[in-house]
């Protein structure tokens, strides 16, 4: 960065450069260089929107007001640091606390990038998949788990006589001979059934979800007609991938989610609205796997700490 104007940048430039400038001054006081140098960049109009346009987006994360036409002063900020510092420090402390409470009620938990194979007593088998948890509630007469956290794959071992019955959201899967997905979504779940069948209760009503289906329900209301679905796609996460497509972008983050230690946000809602389609390495690298989708869709994103990304 130059303290001369030497001509309108592109859009693109300004962008960056603003992004650039952002992260500075929130890292602390600027030297009377560095000043004079940001007061000569912003003195450009595309800058100057450029650089208003980050601080809106950021202060309508964090509560701030919207970035006014002046260069910001010492004080605004600290200011600015500290509301990022703070946010980012709530965050990490309110998901410290939901993973102590997930660990507490749960009997097998996977951490973050964690996949483990578990055998029950019975001897059926439940994969997790990362930041996934389950709690058993085995009786004489049934098999009850509860998924807690995260997406789970059961295969059920053959009992008449006590019923294997997963609990996600509101609804109710109960095996029916079979092997099948469960996930949790924002407020249901998603069933993929990989062999034979299951009985998907929600809703107040029960429908059968044959062996290459798959079905959705949200709380109170019952589960979507069953649709074919590829099972090698839909469960692609047991091998570390994650392959979408057209889904809602929004849905893609809160899948990477599991496999960093931290939390992804859209700034503006229409942004986790937007579609995608790829094939993305979730375990391997979620960050690089955001970089992908950041370059696909022509987003930017703000790492305003390690454990807090901002992407609009």
């Amino acid at each position: 960065m130059t303290g001369h104007k030497a001509r309108e940048p592109a859009p693109d430039e300004s962008g960056d450069a603003a992004i650039e400038w952002f992260v500075r001054l929130r890292e602390g006081k600027l030297s009377a260089e560095e000043t004079a140098a940001f007061e000569a960049w912003r003195a450009a109009p595309a800058n100057a929107a450029a650089f208003d346009e980050v601080l809106h987006m950021y202060g309508h994360l964090a509560g701030m007001s919207p970035a006014r036409r002046t260069p910001p002063a010492p004080r605004a900020t600290r200011g600015m640091r500290a509301a990022a510092l703070a946010f980012a420090a709530a965050v990490a402390v309110f998901a410290s606390y939901d993973e102590i409470a997930l660990r507490l009620e749960a009997d097998h938990f996977t951490g973050v990038g964690e996949k483990r194979l578990v055998t029950l007593d019975d001897g059926s088998h439940v994969l997790l998949d990362s930041r996934s948890a389950i709690a058993s509630r085995y009786s004489a007469g049934e098999r009850r788990l509860r998924l807690l956290s995260g997406e789970a794959w059961f295969d059920v071992a053959p009992d008449a006589s006590r019923p294997f019955v997963v609990e996600a959201g509101d609804g109710r899967v109960t095996a029916l001979g079979t092997a099948f997905d469960v996930a949790l979504e924002k407020s249901g779940a998603r069933v993929t059934v990989t062999e034979h069948r299951v009985g998907v209760a929600s809703g107040g009503k029960t429908m059968i979800v044959e062996e290459g289906q798959q079905t959705a329900f949200e709380r109170d209301a019952p589960a979507r007609a069953p649709e074919a679905v590829d099972i090698d796609t839909a469960t692609a996460w047991r091998r570390g991938k994650l392959i979408v497509n057209r889904q809602p972008l929004g849905d893609v983050l809160a899948a990477l989610g599991r496999y960093h230690r931290g939390y992804i946000y859209c700034v503006d809602r229409a942004i986790c609205a937007r579609r995608i389609s790829g094939v993305f390495g979730a375990q391997e690298d979620a960050l690089q796997s955001l970089a992908e989708i950041e370059a696909s869709l022509g987003l930017r994103a703000i790492h305003v700490t390690s454990y807090l990304i901002l992407l609009y």
